[in-house]
């Protein structure tokens, strides 16, 4: 989804071993469908598991199996597998899937890979893979190295014959690699700002946390408190049930917005082109989703802002994200370059 414009706004587990597991898909079908990097790439950039044995995994009570290490752009992963998962108010059985970057005594403690990838369900019989996609900053300490927690698609789904999931008591789960970074995580200071290195041409990365308590109450538009990154003062808007444009009434809006300069002539006129990655995630585990979006914004255009009308399901939002209530939003910034109006 491209990064919107809104214009005129002042806006886990043990590894259970009863199932025999493999890297590779057996079918042809499941092995055309496999994401793999292309023929050109050194490195490799997914990872593709195969569990033989299925029906022994589904009779488990709940539990994480862990697939086998495997490697991506030089650094070592897993993946959980949970098949008795529940969503907040939801008796049902999901399948929960989550990538786990491993120890590892290469990367420095203070180390930060931040890394947009799809985890997949593989479709053997027709191809209709199920792709879910999601950004996550993993760290070395070891409550930071997982995704989290990530339900999928219900288990009845997965079983039924139709779906293609399930072939000859296999069924084929995998990881694809979009984008990975590596920076060292500067020293925090008082309050919720946090600095990184320069990352790919960017001017100096940091992340903002708003602290949202109470979010059931929270109605039409909201307004984070500003903070600086780069020199300029942001602030974010969110709208909980969505912006008054048709047909966004349910999902919850998210939008960053450069504060017009106050005071300083040599800002005013100018604008700033950012690459800008909004998230939602809950207060106790890195259970996250974020949106990311490379945007120019203009000092001139006192309250214009960019983000997604559509940023996620307020449903979602209730069944995934919140805490007691409470959830947070975090607005990661980084400068490419700026420009000056005529």
């Amino acid at each position: 989804m491209d990064c919107g414009f809104l214009s005129g706004r002042s806006n886990h587990g043990k590894n259970q071993k009863s199932a025999k597991v493999a890297a590779i898909p057996s079918t042809p079908a499941a092995q055309a469908g496999r994401a793999v990097a292309s023929s050109g790439m050194e490195e490799k950039s997914s990872f593709t598991w195969r569990i033989d044995g299925f029906s022994s995994l589904l009779d488990k009570q709940k539990g994480w199996t862990n697939s086998g290490y495997f490697e991506m752009k030089k650094l070592k992963w897993y993946l959980q597998l949970n098949l008795k998962d529940r969503k907040s108010g939801d008796e049902r059985d999901y399948v929960s899937l989550i990538l786990v970057l491993s120890k590892t005594y290469d990367l420095n403690p203070d180390t930060i890979v931040e890394a947009s990838f799809k985890l997949l369900i593989y479709d053997q019989e027709y191809g209709r893979h199920r792709e879910h996609q999601f950004s996550h900053q993993f760290q070395t300490t070891e409550s930071s190295r997982s995704s989290g927690i990530s339900c999928t698609i219900p288990v009845e789904t997965l079983k039924e014959p139709s779906s293609g999931f399930i072939v000859g008591d296999s069924c084929v789960f995998g990881v694809e690699l979009i984008k990975l970074t590596t920076a060292a995580k500067a020293k925090h200071s008082s309050g919720t700002l946090s600095d990184v290195e320069k990352i790919n041409g960017f001017s100096a990365r940091e992340a903002y946390t708003w602290v949202i308590d109470d979010f059931l109450t929270l109605k039409g538009r909201c307004y984070s408190p500003e903070f600086e990154i780069g020199g300029r003062k942001w602030y974010l808007t969110m709208y909980p049930s969505g912006i008054d444009d048709g047909g966004n009434e349910e999902f919850l809006s998210l939008y960053l917005h450069m504060a017009k300069p106050d005071g300083d002539a040599s800002l005013q006129n100018s604008g700033v082109l950012v690459e800008v990655s909004l998230s939602i995630k809950d207060k106790v585990t890195s259970n996250r989703s974020a949106m990311t979006g490379r945007c120019q914004f203009q000092a001139t255009d006192d309250g214009d802002g960019w983000g997604w009308a559509k940023f996620m399901a307020a449903k979602s939002v209730k069944d995934w994200y919140l805490v007691k209530g409470s959830c947070l939003i975090e607005a990661d910034v980084a400068i490419a370059s700026s420009s000056k109006l005529e």
